[in-house]
């Protein structure tokens, strides 16, 4: 019976301490637009965002349909978007190190634009 409870307490212990340390790498927060949002073509349309760039993070990039345009140098904000073309379109925002190299920290929204 103690031997079962030790190897459930080690368990439990290995599995918070794994989630603490993911939780650590970095997070990217796309607060706005929504995925399968409608933007206007015509406005002026902006990512709001947070982020947490883990130890091997220096700074973001914003991407639009997998194209780089613009480096993001603060951690939560707003940027106004480029003027999108009207169609289906996929922003991003990566998390990048000092060679400007994506880590693999990012999170992506699909919008449509009319």
């Amino acid at each position: 019976m103690n031997t079962l409870r030790l190897s459930f307490l080690s368990l439990f212990a290995g599995l918070f301490l794994a989630g603490a340390a993911l939780a650590s790498d970095g997070s990217v927060t796309i607060l706005s637009p929504a995925d399968g949002a409608r933007l206007d073509a015509m406005a002026e349309n902006r990512i709001s965002y947070t982020v947490e760039p883990g130890p091997r993070g220096d700074h973001t990039h914003l991407y639009v349909d997998g194209k780089e345009v613009a480096v993001l140098r603060r951690l939560k904000g707003d940027y106004a978007l480029p003027t999108l073309a009207a169609g289906n379109r996929e922003v991003c925002i990566k998390v990048v190190n000092k060679g400007h190299t994506p880590i693999g920290i990012e999170q992506c929204v699909k919008v449509m634009v009319d």
